[in-house]
């Protein structure tokens, strides 16, 4: 192979793609990146950065002058950490035998190659299932998967449920203690769409912070089964399918019922739990304390040696009959806060049930968030 391609365009095709590279590849081959130099025509000159583990592909696409069709396997790990230092100047690559030759302004660099053969073949998208909004869908994702579970022990909690409909998709993630349900605009292919998927959670997260374009295609297999894919232009994801056959009923832990709520400045709050947690061992509550009719909230938290600390901060007025003291884990309440901003809504029962914290002004997506509260003896 042989090619010319600029420098940003590259980084960034190989960072993407470096994404699917395994922590610790089991095979030598899967610790690579698949370079395929391709000329097609006017629109389609380019190379072609693919990762994949057998479990998650990403391939990228930066466009360029290709003199030499071909194709070159080489280490993601070394290929990522040299893109980030190239000077910002044209990019020449070049197959010599074993090696690939880079060459970029003054640098130059011969990188060891792989055998191309041993390389798995990427699978193809799946069929395109509908379209959506690519920032209001990365918006949804990051919204929901901080409540999906990093316990690897149980792997359907560290998925998100997306509910592909027509007009909508629904993204549910759960990890036991909070819960959260985010709604997004989904234009689907078929007007009868009801696929239900279980995405693994930080493949997600990864993957939206690649999309540039404003649009972004879906795709998965008839049923459900097997792979969801993503497409961004010429940058393509799939990811296996986690199995979510016995997926919990999650809407049924929302409340039916309020007794009391409360607007806050979601940021402010943030800020005072950051303070207050401070003096917190790691099992310990931050204690937040309503009284009726009053516009004030006081946040406390108690540690080891008796370092306590408290903080009173303006809100909008605790409507309910009782006053109310209740604890929660600092950070799944600091995750709930962030994820709505601006101006929360927190409703309760009591002090012992779920509580749910919400955007106080709907922008027309649904988004709730429920976090179990910690029983404190006072």
């Amino acid at each position: 192979m042989k090619a010319t391609v600029e420098r940003d365009a590259f980084a960034a095709a190989v960072l993407d793609a470096a994404r699917a590279l395994p922590n610790r590849a089991s095979v030598p081959v899967l610790g690579g990146l698949l370079l395929r130099a391709a000329d097609n025509g006017p629109t389609d000159n380019g190379v072609t950065v693919s990762g994949f583990d057998y479990e998650v592909s990403h391939e990228s696409w930066a466009r360029g002058a290709v003199q030499d069709p071909g194709d070159a396997l080489v280490s993601g790990r070394l290929l990522s950490a040299l893109v980030k230092a190239l000077p910002h100047k044209p990019v020449e690559l070049a197959s010599a035998g074993t090696h690939l030759e880079l060459v970029c302004g003054s640098a130059r660099f011969t990188l060891p190659t792989m055998p191309v053969e041993d390389y798995p073949t990427l699978p193809a998208l799946p069929e395109t299932i509908g379209t959506v909004d690519t920032a209001a869908f990365a918006a949804a994702i990051n919204r929901a998967a901080v409540a999906a579970s990093r316990d690897e022990a149980l792997p359907m909690m560290t998925g998100v449920r997306a509910e592909f409909r027509p007009g909508k998709v629904t993204l549910l993630a759960t990890d036991r203690y909070r819960l959260t349900v985010v709604e997004c605009p989904f234009t689907a292919t078929d007007p009868d769409l009801s696929i239900d998927l279980l995405i693994p959670a930080q493949v997600l997260t990864e993957t939206a912070k690649t999309w540039t374009g404003s649009t972004i295609e879906v795709s998965a297999a008839p049923g459900g089964d097997g792979l969801v894919g993503f497409a961004d232009g010429r940058r393509k994801t799939t990811s296996r399918l986690l199995d979510g056959g016995n997926y919990p009923p999650v809407r049924s832990l929302f409340p039916k019922d309020v007794a009391a709520s409360a607007l806050v400045p979601a940021n402010d709050l943030v800020q005072v739990v950051k303070r207050v947690a401070l003096v917190a061992e790691r099992s310990t509550p931050v204690l937040l304390t309503f009284t009726p009719g009053s516009d004030t909230l006081v946040v406390e938290a108690g540690g080891a040696e008796e370092a306590r600390a408290s903080e009173t901060m303006t809100i909008g007025h605790y409507k309910a009959g009782e006053p109310l003291t209740i604890g929660f884990n600092p950070q799944y309440l600091i995750d709930g806060l962030t994820t709505v901003g601006g101006d929360a809504r927190l409703t309760f029962v009591d002090a012992h049930k779920p509580a749910v914290i919400s955007p106080a002004e709907s922008d027309g997506n649904l988004h709730r968030y429920l976090i179990m509260p910690i029983r404190v003896q006072r």
